[in-house]
């Protein structure tokens, strides 16, 4: 018990980023809901099944992932060399802008402009902004400490889940977007003022020079920043090995979760309330399993073992969801998600405890840019899979069948997870990488 107050009272100095960040996570989980009811009235107007949205998320999600891929490295090198605050600014006011354009129009048009700058936003912000976060917490926190933190900080996430879904569920659909961009207006003002620096900034060389310069200097700096991360994940056996699991469970998890609300929709004729209703289960577990479980269970059992447990149930997780056979199903599979929400946690802390101080962020941003190619690719063949069993052409009668499929992603994910060696890095040497920009 007292290991789990530890992991509360290290909170504290992380309160001007972990507040701002949990109304952020309110504001974007309260629109996801009923993202699905105004993209398929828009797109599909009067019809449950819409294979236009499927595909446009798909196809969003294929975008997102071959641009993070560049983006993600980059914002993590520039969070080591100029500070975490900065980036962490640009990333969180991303989002205001695309829902804006919802807030003003729900047309067709307005929906197709919410799509192409929801995308860019995804590119700059899907994955940096938490890959930012947890190295700020490495800058703070002792490694022997991470564990329990990150737990917190994803219980944290999953109670903003709640509460974001508990507002969609109560609050009237005309309102969702003005109250979301609020409270993303909210976040970076707030940092802006209160939030702390914790890295210090590379001194910047030749601040005359020309922008065409500067840009070159980025194109050079570019090979040699992946190049440099590519060593620092080869050269640590935990890091490549975290890499494998990372990718097989995103690969699985990312195809589940482009297609499950509108699986859910077309199968069971779900609308936003039931949505926000099994989404609210998964956080509310998660909330318990994170806060109080996870800081409890790893100075006994240690990441590895969580990492596998975690693993597992995202297997039955997606299992029940493909063969639900009544409505009642999905609102049981979302109940592994207590248990399948650990991967997070438990993956951020072996990246952590594999890595220098020196590279948590690069470390971090380049294993969610090998995720970030699962994301891509995952859409590729969940998208017409899905579409095709859900159409009245589908060759057995088994609408979930797309998910009992990426459910096999995940079995590989755990088998490398078994093999999984956890190690400590090798002592800091003279880190010869180049500043990105100077």
């Amino acid at each position: 018990m007292a290991r789990w107050w530890e992991g509360a009272l290290e909170l504290k100095p992380l309160l001007h980023l972990l507040f701002p960040l949990c109304f952020h996570w309110i504001a974007e989980e309260m629109t996801v809901s009923v993202l699905v009811d105004v993209t398929t009235e828009a797109l599909c107007p009067g019809q449950n099944t819409c294979s236009e949205a499927i595909y446009l998320n798909g196809l969003q999600q294929t975008i997102v992932g071959i641009f993070k891929m560049i983006m993600l490295p980059i914002l993590g090198q520039l969070s080591d060399e100029y500070g975490r605050k900065p980036l962490l600014l640009v990333t969180v006011s991303t989002t205001i802008i695309p829902f804006t354009l919802l807030a003003i129009s729900e047309s067709k048009a307005f929906v197709y402009a919410y799509y192409v700058l929801r995308t860019v936003s995804y590119i700059i912000s899907q994955g940096s902004i938490f890959c930012i976060a947890v190295a700020y917490v490495a800058d703070i926190v002792d490694h022997r400490k991470r564990a329990a933190v990150f737990s917190w900080i994803t219980g944290l996430f999953s109670a903003s889940h709640v509460v974001g879904n508990l507002l969609a569920r109560f609050l009237p659909e005309e309102y969702i977007f003005e109250v979301s961009i609020a409270l993303l207006i909210f976040c970076p003002v707030y940092m802006a003022f209160f939030l702390v620096e914790t890295v210090k900034s590379t001194p910047k060389l030749d601040q005359h020079s020309s922008y065409l310069n500067k840009a070159l200097t980025v194109v050079q700096e570019r090979y040699k920043t992946m190049k440099y991360a590519v060593i620092i994940v080869l050269n640590t056996p935990t890091l490549r090995s975290i890499s494998v699991i990372s990718f097989f469970y995103e690969l699985g998890m990312s195809g589940i979760s482009t297609v499950l609300l509108y699986y859910l929709k077309a199968a069971f004729g779900f609308d936003k309330n039931q949505l926000s209703e099994i989404q609210s289960i998964v956080g509310i577990g998660s909330i318990v399993s994170q806060l109080v479980v996870l800081p409890l269970a790893n100075p006994l059992v240690g990441e590895k073992i969580i990492l596998c447990a975690g693993l597992l149930a995202s297997i039955a997780y997606a299992l029940f969801y493909g063969f639900a056979w009544a409505s009642w199903v999905p609102y049981l599979s979302a109940s592994f998600g207590v248990i399948y929400i650990l991967v997070k946690p438990a993956t951020y802390a072996v990246i952590s405890k594999g890595s220098r101080s020196t590279d948590q962020g690069k470390a971090q941003t380049f294993i969610a840019g090998v995720q970030s190619i699962a994301s891509l690719l995952s859409p590729l063949a969940m998208t017409p899979l899905t579409t095709w069993f859900l159409s009245t052409d589908a060759p057995f009668d088994c609408k979930g069948f797309s998910i009992i499929c990426a459910s096999l992603c995940m079995v590989i994910s755990l088998c490398f997870a078994c093999s999984l060696k956890l190690e400590l890095p090798p002592d800091d040497e003279d880190n010869l990488e180049a500043p990105l920009v100077s």
